[in-house]
């Protein structure tokens, strides 16, 4: 049986710990869905269309990686694809309560398990909030990024 994820997220931007997780992510599952969600309530920097563009681009040579988005609960989304299990990153303690809060509904609404990887130590203060508000300030935040990605200009 094919081991599908889903990594779940606005990815506004999309971050070099983004990247991190999905590529030890590969490791463990088959395909990979990066599931951009539609939330009207938030505010975005860079439009869907944009975040969909840049992250196709940025893995546009690898087959088992997939861009989509969805505006339904996750899990609902998951097995609309047919994903066994949804990825999520974990910054911090309390990334942690959070993150556990989500997944054991998740399970016990669906059957559908989380997997949690920890974020590489030396990426533990990138966050697409922080990368946003650099850009708003128009800070360079190429070293924030995946090197080869290319940034849209954004809504400033």
């Amino acid at each position: 049986m094919k081991k599908k994820a889903i990594f779940p997220g606005t990815f506004d931007p999309f971050t070099i710990g983004h990247y991190s997780l999905v590529k030890r992510s590969l490791a463990l599952v088959d395909e990979i869905v990066i599931a951009i969600g539609k939330n009207d309530a938030k505010k975005s920097y860079f439009s869907l269309e944009d975040r969909i563009e840049m992250i196709r681009l940025l893995y546009k040579d690898d087959p088992r990686v997939l861009v989509d988005t969805y505006d339904n609960l996750t899990v609902d989304y998951a097995k609309e694809i047919g994903a066994n299990f949804i990825v999520r990153g974990i910054r911090s303690v309390n990334d942690f309560e959070y993150e556990k809060t989500i997944a054991d509904m998740n399970r016990k609404i669906s059957g559908i398990e989380t997997f949690v990887l920890f974020t590489e130590p030396e990426l533990t203060h990138v966050s697409s909030t922080i990368v946003r508000e650099l850009l708003r300030f128009g800070y360079d935040v190429t070293e924030f990024v995946p090197h080869n990605m290319v940034l849209k200009t954004g809504k400033k």
